[in-house]
Protein backbone atom coordinates (compact mmCIF):
# COMPACT_ATOMS: atom_id res chain seq x y z
CA UNK A 1 0.00 0.00 0.00
CA UNK A 2 1.39 3.37 -1.04
CA UNK A 3 -0.42 6.32 0.55
CA UNK A 4 -0.80 9.37 -1.66
CA UNK A 5 -2.60 12.70 -1.56
CA UNK A 6 -4.83 13.87 -4.39
CA UNK A 7 -3.55 16.58 -6.70
CA UNK A 8 -5.78 17.14 -9.73
CA UNK A 9 -5.39 19.94 -12.24
CA UNK A 10 -9.17 20.44 -12.24
CA UNK A 11 -10.11 23.66 -10.49
CA UNK A 12 -13.38 24.91 -9.11
CA UNK A 13 -15.63 25.94 -11.96
CA UNK A 14 -14.05 23.52 -14.48
CA UNK A 15 -16.39 21.28 -16.46
CA UNK A 16 -16.50 17.60 -15.55
CA UNK A 17 -14.60 15.46 -18.03
CA UNK A 18 -17.16 13.24 -19.71
CA UNK A 19 -16.99 9.47 -19.60
CA UNK A 20 -18.87 6.40 -20.70
CA UNK A 21 -18.23 3.49 -18.40
CA UNK A 22 -19.91 0.18 -17.58
CA UNK A 23 -21.74 -0.13 -14.29
CA UNK A 24 -22.09 -3.14 -12.05
CA UNK A 25 -25.79 -3.19 -12.94
CA UNK A 26 -25.04 -3.90 -16.63
CA UNK A 27 -25.82 -0.36 -17.78
CA UNK A 28 -23.39 2.15 -19.33
CA UNK A 29 -23.13 5.56 -17.67
CA UNK A 30 -21.91 9.03 -18.56
CA UNK A 31 -21.92 12.16 -16.40
CA UNK A 32 -25.15 13.17 -18.17
CA UNK A 33 -26.85 9.92 -17.08
CA UNK A 34 -27.56 11.55 -13.72
CA UNK A 35 -30.43 14.02 -13.57
CA UNK A 36 -29.66 15.45 -10.16
CA UNK A 37 -28.51 18.86 -8.97
CA UNK A 38 -25.19 17.52 -7.65
CA UNK A 39 -22.85 14.75 -8.80
CA UNK A 40 -20.20 13.22 -6.55
CA UNK A 41 -17.64 11.24 -8.55
CA UNK A 42 -15.36 9.23 -6.27
CA UNK A 43 -12.41 7.28 -7.62
CA UNK A 44 -12.35 4.32 -5.28
CA UNK A 45 -11.76 0.58 -5.11
CA UNK A 46 -12.53 -2.52 -3.08
CA UNK A 47 -9.18 -3.33 -1.48
CA UNK A 48 -7.74 -0.03 -0.19
CA UNK A 49 -8.28 0.46 3.57
CA UNK A 50 -8.66 4.24 3.04
CA UNK A 51 -11.42 3.68 0.46
CA UNK A 52 -13.13 0.99 2.55
CA UNK A 53 -13.21 3.36 5.53
CA UNK A 54 -15.39 5.76 3.49
CA UNK A 55 -17.92 3.21 2.13
CA UNK A 56 -20.38 3.87 4.96
CA UNK A 57 -20.42 7.66 4.60
CA UNK A 58 -20.70 7.49 0.80
CA UNK A 59 -23.54 4.96 1.10
CA UNK A 60 -25.31 7.30 3.55
CA UNK A 61 -24.97 10.24 1.15
CA UNK A 62 -26.40 8.18 -1.72
CA UNK A 63 -29.40 7.27 0.43
CA UNK A 64 -30.02 10.61 2.16
CA UNK A 65 -29.89 13.04 -0.77
CA UNK A 66 -32.42 12.76 -3.59
CA UNK A 67 -30.71 15.53 -5.61
CA UNK A 68 -27.21 14.00 -5.34
CA UNK A 69 -25.83 11.13 -7.41
CA UNK A 70 -22.92 9.28 -5.78
CA UNK A 71 -20.85 7.55 -8.44
CA UNK A 72 -17.90 5.32 -7.58
CA UNK A 73 -15.33 4.67 -10.31
CA UNK A 74 -12.84 1.84 -9.84
CA UNK A 75 -9.74 2.28 -12.02
CA UNK A 76 -7.42 -0.29 -10.49
CA UNK A 77 -5.68 -3.04 -12.46
CA UNK A 78 -7.85 -6.11 -11.79
CA UNK A 79 -5.15 -8.57 -12.86
CA UNK A 80 -2.72 -7.34 -10.21
CA UNK A 81 -5.50 -6.63 -7.70
CA UNK A 82 -8.25 -9.27 -8.10
CA UNK A 83 -10.28 -7.68 -5.28
CA UNK A 84 -10.86 -4.80 -7.70
CA UNK A 85 -12.19 -6.93 -10.56
CA UNK A 86 -15.57 -6.17 -12.09
CA UNK A 87 -16.94 -9.37 -10.57
CA UNK A 88 -15.68 -8.35 -7.10
CA UNK A 89 -17.30 -4.93 -7.62
CA UNK A 90 -20.62 -6.64 -8.40
CA UNK A 91 -20.24 -8.74 -5.24
CA UNK A 92 -19.72 -5.60 -3.10
CA UNK A 93 -22.91 -4.10 -4.55
CA UNK A 94 -24.88 -7.34 -4.16
CA UNK A 95 -23.93 -7.74 -0.49
CA UNK A 96 -24.63 -4.06 0.28
CA UNK A 97 -21.05 -3.10 1.06
CA UNK A 98 -21.29 -0.52 -1.75
CA UNK A 99 -24.67 1.19 -2.16
CA UNK A 100 -23.84 4.13 -4.42
CA UNK A 101 -26.12 5.33 -7.19
CA UNK A 102 -23.66 3.70 -9.62
CA UNK A 103 -20.40 1.76 -9.29
CA UNK A 104 -18.44 1.96 -12.54
CA UNK A 105 -15.36 0.28 -13.98
CA UNK A 106 -12.62 2.34 -15.68
CA UNK A 107 -10.78 -0.55 -17.35
CA UNK A 108 -8.34 1.63 -19.32
CA UNK A 109 -7.75 4.35 -16.73
CA UNK A 110 -8.59 7.06 -19.30
CA UNK A 111 -11.39 8.60 -17.24
CA UNK A 112 -9.28 8.53 -14.10
CA UNK A 113 -6.44 10.29 -15.93
CA UNK A 114 -8.85 12.90 -17.35
CA UNK A 115 -9.93 13.80 -13.81
CA UNK A 116 -6.36 13.72 -12.53
CA UNK A 117 -7.25 11.30 -9.75
CA UNK A 118 -4.23 9.72 -8.06
CA UNK A 119 -5.54 7.94 -4.97
CA UNK A 120 -8.49 6.01 -3.60
CA UNK A 121 -10.68 7.60 -2.48
CA UNK A 122 -10.41 10.76 -4.57
CA UNK A 123 -13.75 12.65 -4.57
CA UNK A 124 -14.92 15.35 -7.01
CA UNK A 125 -18.21 17.16 -6.33
CA UNK A 126 -19.98 18.87 -9.22
CA UNK A 127 -23.01 21.13 -9.45
CA UNK A 128 -25.11 21.93 -12.52
CA UNK A 129 -24.50 25.23 -14.24
CA UNK A 130 -26.02 26.04 -17.60
CA UNK A 131 -26.64 22.36 -18.27
CA UNK A 132 -23.01 21.40 -17.50
CA UNK A 133 -21.42 19.78 -14.49
CA UNK A 134 -19.00 22.25 -12.89
CA UNK A 135 -16.51 21.35 -10.15
CA UNK A 136 -17.50 22.78 -6.78
CA UNK A 137 -15.23 20.80 -4.43
CA UNK A 138 -12.34 18.37 -4.73
CA UNK A 139 -10.92 16.92 -1.57
CA UNK A 140 -11.38 14.95 1.59
CA UNK A 141 -14.74 13.55 2.56
CA UNK A 142 -13.99 14.16 6.25
CA UNK A 143 -11.19 14.95 8.68
CA UNK A 144 -10.22 11.31 9.36
CA UNK A 145 -6.91 11.00 7.51
CA UNK A 146 -6.23 7.38 8.39
CA UNK A 147 -8.53 4.36 7.99
CA UNK A 148 -8.87 3.77 11.74
CA UNK A 149 -9.47 7.44 12.65
CA UNK A 150 -12.98 8.52 13.66
CA UNK A 151 -14.13 11.61 11.75
CA UNK A 152 -15.46 14.67 13.59
CA UNK A 153 -16.00 16.94 10.56
CA UNK A 154 -17.71 15.86 7.34
CA UNK A 155 -16.44 18.19 4.62
CA UNK A 156 -18.27 16.42 1.81
CA UNK A 157 -21.65 16.66 3.57
CA UNK A 158 -21.12 20.42 4.07
CA UNK A 159 -20.07 20.72 0.41
CA UNK A 160 -23.13 18.82 -0.83
CA UNK A 161 -25.43 20.98 1.31
CA UNK A 162 -23.84 24.14 -0.12
CA UNK A 163 -24.09 22.96 -3.73
CA UNK A 164 -27.74 21.96 -3.30
CA UNK A 165 -28.49 25.35 -1.70
CA UNK A 166 -26.80 27.17 -4.61
CA UNK A 167 -24.05 28.50 -2.35
CA UNK A 168 -20.26 28.42 -2.44
CA UNK A 169 -18.67 25.44 -0.70
CA UNK A 170 -17.41 26.69 2.68
CA UNK A 171 -14.31 24.48 2.80
CA UNK A 172 -11.11 24.85 0.82
CA UNK A 173 -10.10 21.93 -1.37
CA UNK A 174 -7.98 19.71 0.85
CA UNK A 175 -6.10 16.78 -0.65
CA UNK A 176 -7.71 13.42 -0.11
CA UNK A 177 -5.45 10.68 1.20
CA UNK A 178 -5.49 7.05 0.15
CA UNK A 179 -3.77 4.24 -1.69
CA UNK A 180 -2.18 5.06 -5.00
CA UNK A 181 -4.18 4.13 -8.08
CA UNK A 182 -3.01 0.84 -9.53
CA UNK A 183 -2.88 1.85 -13.20
CA UNK A 184 -3.74 -0.86 -15.74
CA UNK A 185 -0.69 -2.23 -17.48
CA UNK A 186 1.87 -0.84 -15.01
Amino acid sequence: MVAMESDSELERGDAAPDFELPGTDGEAYSADSFETDALLVVFTCNHCPYAKAKFGLLNELATEYDDLAVVGINPNDAEEYPDDSFEAMRERVADGTVAYDAYLRDETGETTAAYGAVCTPDPFLFGREGGEWRLRYHGRVDDALNPDDEPTEFYIRDAVDAVLAGEEVPHPDRPSRGCSIKWPGE
